[in-house]
């Protein structure tokens, strides 16, 4: 196995996040329609605000979306710079692979999680195990890096 191995895990999540990504705009503005909230005339609004808005406008799942991508953005990020930083050290194929790819799935099952039901309790294991992973990955990043 090669040790860019680990790239395709990543870039499976990647991918996903721009999956989030249009699912967020295809639910947004429809919902925004619906609260009646002109995009057009908003100006120098947050996304804490336009969430809000829409919450109190019945329209919470459509924050679900927004929220998870939010969320992809946040730790992930630790899960990329870790993977690219495997692959470099060519320590990116057997373990960290197997924990690359759980890695990815559960965030992809975190996702679906928030995004349909949003059971914090679910959401919060998967999180949590998905975060195992990634602290399986980082150390075996340092151990690559001090040789």
């Amino acid at each position: 196995m090669s040790a860019n191995a680990i790239l395709l895990p990543m870039l499976v999540l990647a991918g996903w996040t721009m999956i989030i990504w249009l699912w967020m705009y295809a639910t947004r503005l429809p919902a925004m329609g619906r609260a009646g909230i002109d995009g057009t005339k908003m100006v120098g609004s947050t996304g804490k605000s336009l969430r809000d808005d829409l919450v109190a406008a019945g329209e919470v799942k459509a924050s679900w979306v927004a929220d998870n991508y939010n969320h992809l953005m946040e730790q992930p990020t630790i899960f990329y710079a870790t993977a690219l930083a495997l692959a470099l050290l060519e320590a990116g194929s057997g373990l960290a692979v197997q924990l690359a790819w759980g890695y990815a799935a559960l965030r992809i099952l975190h996702s679906l999680v928030q995004i349909l039901s949003n059971r914090v309790v679910v959401r919060f294991a998967v999180f949590a195990l998905a975060s195992l992973c990634l602290f399986g990955l980082v150390g075996l990043a340092l151990m690559a890096a001090a040789g």
